[in-house]
């Protein structure tokens, strides 16, 4: 997967609805990254809504397939739909995404890889900032940490 900025970019592809989630470890210091196999950057975990799904459900769903991790959603983070980003994938799809990121905490499961991740791990904020992360899951992270009472809509 690609990343292309832009002025009005999104309009190139089509909408996709997409979740992702902050989860932190035990301590609430660090929180769950994973490093995708596509492209060998480090994300926090998520992915696409199906058909026939709530977002809620999308984002328990793809944290389970993911990580391994069964989760309870905690808050709304935010809504994310930059018209300006747009999402390449090797197969050529282009989307602007529309994201809605939550907070989500550990029920169960097994932490793991899958097709998608090549690692996982807890890492805390100034961990983070050292490591090559998707810029936009960046800003996602920092609009948790801020834990301010209303989400996020950009």
């Amino acid at each position: 997967m690609k990343i292309l900025y832009g002025d009005r970019i999104g309009a190139q592809g089509v909408l996709n609805m997409g979740t992702s989630a902050i989860i932190y470890d035990a301590t609430h210091q660090k929180i769950l990254l994973t490093r995708r196999s596509d492209n060998g950057r480090w994300c926090i975990p998520g992915g696409r809504m199906e058909v026939g799904e709530s977002v809620s459900e999308a984002c328990i769903r793809e944290i389970h397939e993911e990580t391994g991790l069964q989760v309870k959603i905690k808050r709304l983070v935010g809504i994310y739909s930059s018209p300006h980003m747009l999402l390449e994938y090797a197969d050529g799809n282009r989307y602007q995404v529309v994201n809605h990121s939550f907070e989500a905490e550990t029920t169960g499961g097994q932490l793991g890889l899958s097709d998608e991740t090549t690692e996982v791990g807890y890492f805390s904020p100034s961990e983070i900032l050292q490591m090559d992360v998707l810029e936009h899951h960046l800003q996602r992270i920092q609009d948790a940490l801020a834990n301010q009472p209303l989400p996020v809509i950009q």
